[in-house]
């Protein structure tokens, strides 16, 4: 045997929990991503996406990305420094920057890329990088591809912060990197704390506004607008695979910054630009969320409905403040049994264990669509309550 092959023939995780019956995860959708789904021939409640603002099956969206697909083709073949901008490519950008509120923006080819892209290439031997401890998984490869020296701080604790700045000397590089909102608590970064450490100690900071776009802010503009702190921000990342209803990412800065990027961001130069359908479709997702502004108010209005539900019913559910809403087990093996259960009982949530976090911290990640009702979340929270009572989770 290969040594690779006999290295990996050890890795048995997966079917172990296989063998159990309750293996959460590929599970197949045949249907459009909507808070119905049809998954092996029946009818399921989808509370484990992403499309914060249901939008992935909004007709406008789908005749942009037709007409695209006609007009340009499946795919450009190309890398954006070579063969693969098109003008559909340079119209987003224009609208991101836009959007956000900063000089210019880029498209890179996923959220992904954008973080290991931008981080490693603005900040490197002799820089600071510091991160918040629950900082999304791009994040964290970013910061291991950079020869910046990478400090850590307790998540959202700003006397952490504090204490890691006060240790860099005042004239060195030190960039703050933080998730906006953070992907599996749901909890929102105290940005206008952050501004004033990085204005009292010299440092830049980098929003990842991956879970935030959309969800927050005027019109859905985002978190660093909800706060009014746009231009104390100086690199705001997004992806469009949430609230944008397709795929890619984006980083949006000053014009000095993205000409720098362009040119050098390795993600960027040598990875295939995102197709025209996708790019079609986000342009038609920003033209959505203006004429549409409702959308925001009633993700709010849900959000705010199934937070206080899952309070009243005895969850616990952390800080968050967000469409994502954490229902800590704390413990694998009944996280599993219990996601099983519930898509047994036609509602589909995702399990979160590590590494995506702590033994101690396993919980079930329920998220909303603007266009989830309330009577869908009744009979969500209603079965969960009774199989979290089952198990023991709620006393």
């Amino acid at each position: 045997m290969k040594q690779l092959k006999e290295r990996f023939s050890h890795y048995k995780d997966p079917q172990k929990v296989m063998e159990m019956g309750v293996y959460p995860y590929f599970r197949p959708i045949c249907s459009d991503q909507d808070t119905v789904v049809t998954m092996n021939g029946r009818k399921v409640l989808m509370f484990g996406s992403n499309s914060y603002l249901g939008l992935t099956n909004h007709p406008k969206i789908i005749e942009a990305a037709t007409a695209a697909l006609r007009k340009y083709g499946s795919g450009c073949a190309g890398s954006p420094f070579l063969n693969g901008t098109l003008d559909i490519h340079i119209e987003l950008e224009e609208k991101l920057a836009d959007l956000v509120g900063k000089e210019k923006a880029i498209v890179y080819s996923t959220g992904f890329h954008s973080n290991i892209g931008v981080i490693p290439t603005i900040v490197g031997r002799g820089d600071h990088l510091i991160l918040d401890e629950l900082d999304h998984a791009s994040i964290i490869e970013g910061r291991r591809l950079s020869f910046a020296k990478d400090h850590k701080f307790k998540h959202n604790d700003m006397e952490s912060l504090e204490k890691v700045l006060q240790k860099i000397p005042t004239n060195e590089i030190k960039l703050i990197v933080v998730d906006g909102v953070y992907s599996m608590e749901g909890d929102i970064a105290k940005l206008p704390e952050i501004v004033t450490l990085a204005e009292k100690y010299n440092a830049d900071i980098y929003v990842d506004e991956a879970h935030s776009l959309g969800v927050f802010g005027q019109g859905g503009k985002g978190i660093c607008n909800h706060f009014g702190i746009t231009d104390k921000v100086d690199l705001i990342m997004g992806t469009f695979s949430k609230s944008l209803a397709a795929i890619g990412g984006f980083i949006a800065t000053d014009a000095e910054t993205i000409n720098y990027l362009r040119h050098n961001s390795r993600s960027y130069i040598f990875s295939a630009s995102i197709s025209p359908a996708s790019t079609a479709s986000v342009l038609a997702a920003i033209d959505v969320m203006k004429e549409e502004p409702q959308r925001v108010d009633m993700l709010k209005e849900i959000t705010n409905y199934s937070l206080n539900s899952f309070r009243t019913l005895g969850f616990e559910i952390g800080h968050t403040q967000s469409p994502i809403i954490p229902l800590y087990v704390r413990d694998t093996d009944k996280t599993f049994m219990i996601t099983q259960e519930l898509f047994e009982d036609g509602i589909f949530v995702n399990p979160v264990i590590p590494p995506a976090c702590s033994p101690d911290a396993t919980l079930i990640r329920f998220s909303l669509m603007a266009t989830h009702t309330k009577e869908q979340v009744d009979i969500a929270t209603d079965k969960l309550y009774k199989i979290f009572k089952k198990y023991g989770v709620i006393k």
